[in-house]
């Protein structure tokens, strides 16, 4: 069965899209032990994260292990994560939370 998605690390909410995924698709991802299977609430492009679990407003969201952003409202599993519903990490926002100096 080929892979859909990639899930990063056993820590992360969410995972990343290895092709265009739509609405109403059972996806399921595993690393070691770790298992996920959700139902996606919404398409996913290439490229994009959906929820693993249930994230709730102000909660990281974790991909590698690490927090790449916020979440700026309530998101469900199975939901698209992208711009509109987290507040990316990207430009630094933590860096000095683990040690690293841009």
């Amino acid at each position: 069965m080929k892979n859909v998605a990639i899930l990063l690390n056993p820590s992360d909410n969410v995972a990343t899209a290895l092709s265009d995924l739509k609405a109403g698709e059972s996806i399921t991802v595993k690393l070691d032990e770790t298992t996920y299977s959700v139902i996606l609430r919404e398409d996913v492009a290439f490229g994009h994260k959906y929820a693993l679990r249930d994230i709730s407003s102000g909660s990281d969201v974790l991909k590698y292990g690490l927090p790449i952003g916020t979440a700026l409202h309530d998101i469900r599993a199975g939901d698209w994560v992208h711009v509109h519903n987290c507040r990316s990490e990207r430009f630094g926002f933590r860096h000095e939370r683990y040690g690293i100096h841009a």
